[in-house]
């Protein structure tokens, strides 16, 4: 007899609980972190903030950096998130499989019109 509830209970799947819901906790703190550090340099900026200010504030190599390492900490969000979504709710495989490539080609695209921007300024 199979007890599927307990100590005795049979675990099936690939075993993704953790690591996604680690990825998501750690990403939403580097997110909100980096929120702190953009709000801290616009609430400190003297005088009318226009995008001389933006482009500024950006403007720093370690600031470029942080951003797009924040960039790919939400891709990466998404991506668990988004998963997550088509894994529950979207039965046949073959849409499922559609939107999970949809999905990728969009976030890799947002990937390097994030690159072009940050390292255009």
């Amino acid at each position: 007899m199979n007890v599927n509830y307990g100590s005795k209970r049979v675990v099936v799947g690939a075993h993704y609980g953790l690591r996604d819901w680690l990825s998501q906790r750690v990403t939403a703190a580097l997110m909100a972190i980096f929120t702190l550090v953009v709000l801290a340099q616009v609430v400190l900026t003297r005088g009318p903030i226009g995008y001389d200010k933006w482009s500024g504030i950006f403007a720093a190599q370690w600031m470029k950096v942080l951003t797009f390492t924040v960039i790919v900490s939400l891709l990466l969000h998404v991506w668990v998130g988004m998963r997550d979504v088509l894994m529950d709710y979207v039965k046949p495989v073959a849409i499922k499989l559609f939107l999970q490539i949809f999905v990728i080609v969009w976030l890799v695209s947002c990937a390097g019109w994030a690159i072009q921007v940050l390292w255009r300024l």
